[in-house]
């Protein structure tokens, strides 16, 4: 075994003051709920008999000192870069010659949503795996999204800056020569773009959709429809496709674009208005079969919207959209393709577009198509299991994945 790289920051645990705590108690308890008859089927949005619950656990039952402990399981750091501070989580690499890896997650994910791929990543050999597969993971928080606090001094906080930023911590500040990275949803198009301006200081990048790096740019990005009609000669399963995708976006992607800090006055008031608002997400993004807490446990939502809460955060995280569009990304050479570290892609077909219906469609698709012409792919999977949250909802397909991509990519 080589020796190990000498890790140059010393650990700060997450702690969250008890003051904290006991104002989130109290605004729990003054909760005022809508009026929201007729909504039991969530037509509406999350209804209010079911956030009832939910408040009500978050009040007298959830336990944020044990969520708190889990959490410190692993080292925690607080480091500024270029000026910004950044928190990050890490696991060592167990094995023969570790590499660096920079995990990334996106809205309304929380770095804790890699939770369940670490230890596999870290350490191969306590789950079945070989050891050579071993990566010394870093799981950073994205600026404005939670720890270590509110995000001041960074109104044009986006994607491509955040790339930036992560390339600076993980050779500047950490001194690794080469590293990979992965990500999902906003941290695919951070890794993207790490792969597309840094491809030579890259060994591969492994990310969870295949968007394009300017896929937020133009006049109309916040339409999630992006101009795409619904015709009487479509067949009908493409067509109810398309509203079901519509459904499940739409909104988010034009409020968050639009409209993201007038929302943001009464989330970052009211914790049960934060919640619900995560909380319509992780049900219509996730594969749940018509129940979120056979994905997400109550103790794991309301885990998730505290790392929201406590850090006042909800208004920063959202301004990532509209950032993406008002600073639009440009392309850092002219080269094709134009991410061109090794990428690898995995896919759940929950996602699927309108006229695919198979794993294999899936893959198909994206390799001849104009998305796929973005990137140079060299490993690109779909599941029939799992949905947006794919490392939290499909671990072992995630964790199976991403190592096949950096197979023979190890120095």
């Amino acid at each position: 075994m080589s020796a190990p790289h000498a890790f140059p920051l010393e650990p700060t645990p997450i702690h969250v003051p008890g003051e904290v705590l006991d104002d989130l108690r109290a605004r729990l308890t003054l909760t005022r709920p809508p009026l929201d008859e007729g909504n039991e089927d969530w037509s509406y949005g999350v209804p209010d008999s079911y956030l009832r619950e939910l408040v009500a656990y978050w009040r007298d039952g959830y336990d944020w000192r044990k969520a708190e402990a889990a959490i410190n399981a692993y080292e925690h750091y607080q480091v500024s870069v270029a000026g910004v501070p950044v928190h990050f989580m890490r696991k060592p690499g167990r094995g023969p010659r570790p590499i660096p890896l920079i995990l990334t997650h996106g809205w309304p994910w929380t770095f804790w949503h890699w939770s369940k791929v670490i230890d596999p990543l870290a350490d191969p050999a306590a789950f079945g795996g070989d050891p050579a597969d071993a990566f010394d993971v870093i799981v950073p928080s994205l600026p404005g999204f939670g720890f270590p606090g509110p995000l001041t001094g960074f109104p044009d906080v986006n994607f491509w800056k955040v790339s930036d930023l992560w390339h600076t911590l993980m050779t500047e500040t950490l001194g690794y020569e080469k590293y990979a990275a992965g990500g999902c949803d906003i941290g695919g198009i951070v890794s993207s773009q790490l792969g597309h301006k840094y491809a030579d200081e890259l060994y591969g990048i492994h990310i969870g959709s295949g968007l394009p790096l300017d896929f937020f740019t133009g006049p109309r990005a916040w339409d999630f429809a992006r101009n795409r009609p619904l015709t009487d000669n479509q067949p009908a399963d493409v067509r109810a496709r398309i509203i079901e995708l519509d459904h499940r976006s739409a909104c988010h992607l034009a409020v968050h674009m639009l409209d993201g800090a007038t929302l943001a006055h009464g989330l970052s008031d009211s914790p049960a208005g934060l919640l619900a608002w995560l909380l319509e997400r992780w049900n219509a993004w996730s594969d749940n079969g018509g129940d979120v807490e056979s994905v997400f446990t109550k103790d794991d939502l309301l885990t998730h919207t505290m790392i929201y809460w406590v850090n006042n955060s909800i208004a920063t995280s959202m301004r990532y959209y509209a950032n993406a569009n008002r600073y639009p990304w440009a392309p850092a050479h002219d080269r094709t393709p134009v991410v061109q570290a090794p990428v690898g892609l995995t896919f759940v077909t929950y996602e699927n577009p309108p006229d695919i219906h198979t794993a294999g469609e899936r893959v198909q698709a994206f390799k001849s198509g104009p998305q796929g012409d973005w990137f140079n792919h060299v490993n690109v999977n779909a599941h029939d299991h799992g949905g947006h949250f794919i490392p939290w909802e499909n671990p072992d397909a995630w964790v199976s994945d991403l190592r096949r991509t950096f197979h023979g990519r190890r120095p």
